[in-house]
C-alpha cells in the first residue's frame, strides 16, 4: 500500500395520534492526536469483472458462483448487523471464531465501492472519493489495509482520516475542503476489543439495512471467488492521509460560539466552567482538548482521554455503570459543572450534572426534549419503545408530542425523517441507549453534537442567572421504580441463531400471553415488548 502524507429508508408505518398531544407506540410494517494535511490525487484500481486495462487482466468469478459454496458466502452475510457490518476480528471470546477477516473486509469494501458507483450513477473512470476513519481497536491497522485495498479495487480514491469518530466520518461528506462522496468508519462501538465493524455513509446519511444487505450479498460472491483462488489481488492502493478531525472540531467550536454569543468573551464562552470528559480510551478525547479547552473550559480531572484499543478501564459506553460512576466521582471531586461520557466512536453520549446525578437513558431524552421544545415549541419527539410513560408525560407537559417507535437507532431516525416528510415537525429523535439525532444536524446521531447542545444550554442558564445546572431542567420527570434490560446469548452455530431465537421468542410469547396483557411481539427483530400493570415501562427481551 502506497501512502501519501502531505501538508431509502425502509417503509415505516404512520403513528396513530391520541389525546393530550401524545403519540403512542406504532407497530412497524414487516419487512492521540494526529495531524495531516489534505491532498487530492487519484487511486487507480479496478471495478467489475472483465479483463481490461483498468482491471489489469483480472477476471472476476461468475455471478452464480456463491451458490456452489453457500456456507462460505453465508459467513459474509452473517456479518450484517442492521445498517452496519460487525464481527469477531480477534480471538479472545470463548465460542466465537474470528469471522471479520482481512479478506472479508476487502470484499465488503469493494462491494460498497461498486454499490456507490451505481447509486450515484457515476461512469467507470470518474473519480469516487471515499474517506475512512477508525477507532483505536487493535485490529484496526490490519483491517484498514484490507479496507483500502477493497475500495481501490472498486476504483475509489481513498482518504485516510486515521483516528476519527463516526459522526465526523459523515461530516467529511459535508464539510468544505473535504466533501467526499462517501465515508466508512471502522468501529464496533461499545463492544469488546475483540470485535470490529464498518459503518457506511453517503451525503444522504447512514446506509439502510436494505442497502447493506445488497452490499453483503455482492461481497459474499466475491468472497467465495477469492477463497477459490479466482481473481488477482490488484495493485496496491494509493492512500491520502487527511486531517478531518481538526475541521470537525472547529465546526463544533463555531456552533458553540455563535449560539452562546457571549457578551464579554465571545471566543471563550466556556471560560469559568469546569467540564469533566470520560472518553473511555476511545475516540472522544478530541472533545476535551480541541473543543472545550480551546473555548476556555477547565477540563482538569478528565478521564481516559488517550486512545487504547484494549479499553483497560471500562467499556466506553454511556450505559456502563462503571463509566457513569467514575465520571460522577470526578465531577464531585473537582466541583465541575458538567461531566460527559462518550461511547467508543462518539455517536452516543451521556452526562452527569453538577450534583453528580447521571443523565442517560430516559433522563437524557428528557433533557434534550426540554432544550429542543424551548427552541421548537410543539415539536414531535421520536423515541424507541423502551421509553417510559413518565417521559411521555414529561414531553406532553412541555407542549410536545411523543411518538414511540420500534427499537433500533436507525429505525427511530428514519421515522423522524418520514414524519418531517409527511409535514409533522419533528426535531428530535432519540433512543434510550444514547443515540440521538436532530433535524438541525442532518438527522445525524452525533454524541458530541448532543453535548454541544447541552453545553450551550448550561452557559445560557448561567448568563440568565438561573439557579441550578442542566439537571434542574428534568426535576419533574417521573421515573420508573425499576427498569431492566435483558440481553441473552444464543448458543450454537451462528447459522442457526435466528431460527433458535425465533423459537425461544415464540415459546416466551405464548407464556406471556397467558400471564400478561398488552403484549406485542416484533418477530422481524426478534424482540418482545410487554406492558402490564406490573411495569411502568416496556420490558424488552432481545435474542
Amino acid at each position: 500500500m502506497a501512502t501519501v502524507t502531505t501538508s431509502s429508508p425502509a417503509t415505516l408505518q404512520s403513528c396513530k395520534h391520541a389525546s393530550h398531544g401524545v403519540v403512542r407506540y406504532c407497530p412497524p410494517l414487516p419487512w492521540r492526536r494526529r495531524s495531516y494535511s489534505q491532498v487530492s490525487t487519484r487511486a487507480t484500481a479496478s471495478s467489475h469483472g472483465q479483463p481490461s486495462a483498468t482491471t489489469g487482466g483480472r477476471v472476476e468469478a461468475p455471478v452464480g458462483i456463491a451458490a456452489e459454496a453457500g456456507e462460505e458466502g453465508d459467513s459474509i452475510r452473517r456479518l450484517q448487523n442492521g445498517p452496519d457490518v460487525r464481527g469477531m476480528a480477534l480471538e479472545g471470546e470463548k465460542g466465537r471464531p474470528v469471522d471479520l477477516t482481512p479478506l472479508a473486509v476487502e470484499v465488503v469494501a469493494e462491494s460498497f465501492g461498486e454499490w456507490l458507483r451505481e447509486e450515484l450513477q457515476r461512469p467507470e473512470g470518474e473519480e469516487l472519493r471515499v474517506s475512512v476513519g477508525c477507532d483505536p481497536r487493535l485490529s484496526g491497522a490490519r483491517l484498514s489495509a484490507a479496507l483500502f485495498a477493497g475500495l481501490a479495487r472498486a476504483g475509489c480514491s481513498v482518504f485516510d482520516m486515521g483516528l476519527a469518530t463516526t459522526p465526523a466520518c459523515f461530516m467529511s461528506t459535508i464539510l468544505p475542503r473535504f466533501n467526499y462522496d462517501a465515508s466508512i468508519m471502522m468501529t464496533a462501538s461499545h463492544l469488546p476489543y475483540t470485535r470490529n465493524g464498518l459503518k457506511f455513509f453517503t451525503k444522504r446519511g447512514g446506509l439502510t439495512s436494505v442497502d447493506v444487505e445488497k452490499i453483503c450479498n455482492r461481497a459474499a460472491q466475491k468472497y467465495v471467488a477469492r477463497k477459490m483462488g479466482l481473481g488477482s489481488r490488484g495493485t496496491p492502493p494509493v492512500v491520502m492521509r487527511v486531517d478531518l478531525m481538526s475541521a470537525y472540531s472547529q465546526h463544533l467550536r463555531d456552533i458553540i460560539k455563535q449560539r452562546v454569543a457571549h457578551p464579554t468573551h465571545y471566543d471563550t464562552p466556556l471560560k469559568g466552567f469546569k467540564v469533566i470528559v470520560n472518553a473511555g480510551n476511545g475516540c472522544g478525547g478530541f472533545f476535551t482538548w480541541d473543543v472545550l479547552e480551546k473555548l476556555g473550559a477547565d477540563t482538569t480531572g478528565s478521564l481516559h482521554l488517550e486512545p487504547d484499543g484494549m479499553f483497560p478501564n471500562h467499556m466506553p459506553n454511556p450505559e456502563d455503570a462503571t463509566a457513569m460512576s467514575l465520571t460522577r466521582d470526578a465531577v464531585l471531586a473537582h466541583g465541575a459543572d458538567l461531566g460527559v461520557v462518550f461511547d467508543t466512536d462518539v455517536d452516543r453520549s451521556g452526562v452527569v450534572d453538577d450534583t453528580g446525578a447521571a443523565i442517560n437513558g430516559d433522563r437524557l431524552i428528557a433533557l434534550m426534549s426540554a432544550i429542543v421544545l424551548d427552541e421548537h415549541p410543539g415539536t414531535m419527539v421520536v423515541t424507541d419503545a423502551r421509553a417510559s410513560d413518565g417521559l411521555t408525560r414529561f414531553i406532553a407537559s412541555r407542549g410536545g408530542h411523543h411518538c414511540l417507535y420500534r427499537v433500533g437507532y436507525r429505525n427511530v431516525i428514519d421515522k423522524g425523517v418520514q414524519l418531517n416528510n409527511d409535514g409533522v415537525e419533528t426535531h428530535l429523535m432519540m433512543e434510550t441507549t444514547g443515540h440521538g439525532a436532530l433535524k438541525e444536524n442532518y438527522f445525524l446521531d452525533d454524541g458530541a453534537y448532543m453535548v454541544v447542545k447541552i453545553v450551550i444550554e448550561m452557559v445560557r442558564m448561567k448568563l440568565a442567572e438561573l439557579d441550578g445546572g442542566v439537571g434542574s431542567l428534568i426535576m419533574d420527570l417521573e421515573e420508573p421504580a425499576e427498569s431492566v434490560l435483558l440481553r441473552m446469548n444464543i448458543l450454537g452455530e451462528p447459522k442457526h441463531a435466528k431460527q433458535r431465537g425465533t423459537m425461544a421468542v415464540e415459546a416466551f410469547k405464548n407464556y406471556i400471553q397467558v400471564n400478561l396483557k398488552f403484549c406485542y411481539l416484533d418477530l422481524s427483530r426478534r424482540e418482545l415488548f410487554s406492558n402490564s400493570c406490573l411495569f411502568m415501562r416496556p420490558i424488552i427481551f432481545r435474542f
